[in-house]
């Protein structure tokens, strides 16, 4: 069987914070960069529009599913025959979450999820995790999974998205430094261990006082880059093939090889070590 392709944009945007509709223009700009490069999908950042650094004003910000930055983003989906991953605060009635969703060329809505570990204060006081459930839409025969920035970070849950049959996991994400080794250590680990490829989009720049560390980058399922930014602004295009996913699959058996009877107490209280 021929090998297919998918070219994935990331865009690694520096700002700007608390202002949508100047994001909405830069997002259209990224759009037409990455589809005259030959994208088919452009990953964004975590809270694409709005910026990271809000939790004071998340409940303002917030906008239902089918809210006006949702349809602005869908419009530009359509405009630039693109798939868009995005992510925006999400109000559910009187609750606020970080939401993710992946849009078709179309602006049709392929997968959606609420991110389920929330980092640090700031996020526990101004939204609520959603259920971690497994969400998955297929572009171009790829089968492609969300995640949101710390979600990464636990391999559990990583792994369920594996289990459920993901071939890219898509993750919008706003790390700050210090912790670079999320993007150059654990996102290559977790790609790697899953038989699975990942593309992780970042800020650039500061908020308040945060600073983000950039390395957005497409892993491919042996650990390696396709492509990665350095720390500046930029969009990065790099391509995944489902050669690279069979090879990948047929060298690295973690997942046959795993021992599910001999994990239960992953399921039970939490460690006692644990300070969250």
């Amino acid at each position: 069987m021929a090998s297919e392709a998918l070219a994935v944009a990331l865009w690694q945007c520096d700002g700007p914070l608390r202002d949508v509709a100047a994001a909405l223009a830069r997002l259209d700009e990224a759009a037409a960069s990455a589809a005259a490069r030959g994208a088919r999908l452009l990953v964004c950042p975590e809270l694409t529009l709005t910026g990271y650094d809000i939790a004071p004003y998340a409940a303002e910000l917030a906008e239902p599913a089918d809210g006006p930055m949702a349809r602005a983003v869908a419009e530009i989906a359509r405009r630039h025959r693109l798939a868009i991953a995005w992510s925006w605060p999400e109000r559910d009635g009187d609750i606020v979450h970080i939401t993710a969703e992946l849009l078709d060329r179309d602006g049709a809505v392929l997968a959606r999820h609420r991110k389920a570990h929330l980092y640090g204060p700031d996020e526990a006081s101004a939204y609520v995790a959603g259920d971690g459930a497994p969400t998955i839409g297929t572009l171009d025969g790829v089968r492609i999974g969300l995640l949101i920035c710390y979600d990464i970070e636990f391999p559990e849950q990583v792994r369920l998205m594996a289990l459920a049959g993901v071939d890219l996991l898509v993750c919008p994400t706003a790390l700050m430094a210090p912790y670079d080794k999320v993007s150059t250590l654990l996102v290559p680990a977790r790609a790697y261990e899953n038989q699975i490829a990942i593309a992780y989009a970042n800020r650039a720049g500061t908020e308040n006082e945060l600073t983000y560390c950039g390395s957005s980058c497409l892993v491919g399922p042996d650990g390696d880059d396709l492509v990665r930014a350095e720390q500046a602004e930029t969009l990065i295009v790099g391509t995944l093939t489902t050669a690279a996913l069979e090879a990948a699959r047929r060298a690295n058996t973690h997942l046959h090889d795993r021992r599910p009877d001999l994990y239960a107490a992953l399921t039970g209280p939490t460690d006692a070590r644990s300070t969250r």
